[in-house]
């Protein structure tokens, strides 16, 4: 990067780089609006560059289950929230270590539809907790715990998550915009949403992704996808991936370099959690 504004061409002055590209310095706005017509198109292939390095790289590691102290799984219904104190655990020990009271706070499980509803309000009001309202709003979207649905409270509650920074608010708010439940369906916005959830690590944003990429016929960038959640534990990418190897989209060195990452996230067994899938197996016949 020239240590000049790429404008007017004066040097030794107090220069700021193009946020979006990083390519050119300006030494005012004047001048980068000046350029502008002329940096454009390089500028918008650099910035686009830029942000597939942030979106194809291998998301952070999934947190631990505070109770079994085994990485919480990818998928959202295979670990519950605890609405006293906001602790997330894994199925197998909600399922297979069964407490009257919350191992953490002590507090009584709640019994009643009401008290889980006021359990997730009093977890927004009092800390303004991004999880509980990601839950309440799935509460309004699907019409559980005795609400109402209603489809413009639970996108309200989305939003508000992620303007906290959450992975899970901006997946939500990416549904929404997806499938039009609360908002009018626009996909632009829903992409940008699941890629910044990708981005944080939410394996169903970077599979949805995957999905998006392949419909629009962009084989490699939807594969690259499906790679990253396989290596995150995905048994349904993986078999992607599979495919795709067997069409030729995907080379036989990222394939076999995938297999071994996915079999690597399953080496650490759970014989509680594989009792737990089967208990809520059998409640859903």
């Amino acid at each position: 990067m020239s240590d000049q504004c790429a404008s007017c061409g004066k040097a030794n002055v107090n220069l700021k780089a193009c946020k979006a590209c990083k390519l050119v310095k300006y030494c005012g706005v004047k001048c980068q609006v000046a350029h502008r017509p002329a940096h454009k198109k390089a500028c918008k292939k650099k910035a686009k560059e830029l942000f597939d390095e942030k979106l194809y790289v291998q998301p952070p590691k999934r947190e631990e289950c505070p109770i079994c102290m085994i990485p919480l799984p990818c998928r959202d219904n295979e670990s519950s929230y605890n609405t006293c104190c906001g602790k997330q655990i894994c199925n197998g020990c909600r399922y297979c270590l069964p407490r009257e009271h919350c191992p953490f706070c002590n507090a009584a499980n709640p019994r009643t539809d009401e008290e889980v509803i006021n359990r997730f309000m009093e977890r927004i009001d009092k800390y303004n907790d991004p999880n509980a309202m990601v839950l309440l709003g799935r509460c309004y979207q699907q019409g559980q715990h005795g609400l109402q649905v209603d489809d413009s409270k639970a996108f309200e509650l989305f939003q508000r998550s992620s303007e906290l920074g959450s992975a899970l608010g901006h997946y939500n708010v990416g549904y929404s915009y997806n499938y039009g439940k609360g908002r009018a369906v626009d996909k632009k916005k829903a992409v940008h949403h699941y890629q910044i959830a990708a981005i944080m690590g939410n394996m169903a944003a970077r599979i949805n992704l995957g999905r998006v990429e392949l419909e629009n016929r962009n084989y490699q960038r939807g594969m690259k996808h499906y790679m990253i959640s396989a290596k995150y534990g995905s048994k349904g990418s993986l078999d992607i991936v599979k495919e795709g190897f067997k069409n030729g989209s995907v080379t036989k060195e990222d394939f076999e370099k995938t297999l071994r990452d996915y079999q690597s996230s399953c080496e650490t067994k759970s014989e509680q959690r594989d009792k737990a899938a089967v208990i809520i197996a059998r409640a859903r016949e």
